[in-house]
């Protein structure tokens, strides 16, 4: 059974209006897949996402975590009645990445009333970690 009670986020970042016009676009993040309990999207590895070095920047891979919990968060809400915010976001850096692309999905670890709890795991394209990075979202109330 699914844990997703919309789609608000995916449409939103996805569509052609809103794309170009965020930080997804700037770094040409895209989802990629939605499952029951997880969401997955990528990011390339270019001129976009280096730091000095010429390596995937660390700020870079946090984007991609926060852009994936924050979504996934929003997408287990009724967005009529309330929405998320980050409270505290952390992220281990594992391997250093030149080029090609990363893949970020993010699994929930506990979806609660006032906050919500979520792990990131970015891997390059053969799937060995670059990232783990850890989300806590906080639910408000509309008013």
């Amino acid at each position: 059974m699914s844990i997703w009670k919309n789609n608000h986020a995916l449409t939103h970042h996805t569509s052609d209006d809103n794309k170009d016009a965020t930080i997804l676009g700037l770094l040409g993040i895209e989802f990629t897949e939605r499952g029951d309990e997880h969401l997955a999207a990528t990011m390339p590895v270019d001129h976009r996402t280096h730091q000095p070095m010429g390596i995937l920047h660390g700020g870079a891979s946090v984007v991609l975590a926060e852009t994936l919990g924050s979504s996934a968060a929003s997408m287990c809400l009724d967005l009529s009645k309330e929405y998320c915010v980050g409270l505290d976001i952390n992220a281990n850096h594992i391997r250093a990445v030149r080029s090609g692309t990363v893949t970020g999905t993010v699994r929930p670890i506990h979806i609660g009333r006032s906050t919500h709890v979520w792990e990131i795991n970015i891997v390059d394209e053969e799937q060995r970690m670059v990232c783990v990075s850890r989300i806590t979202m906080a639910i408000l109330q509309r008013n």
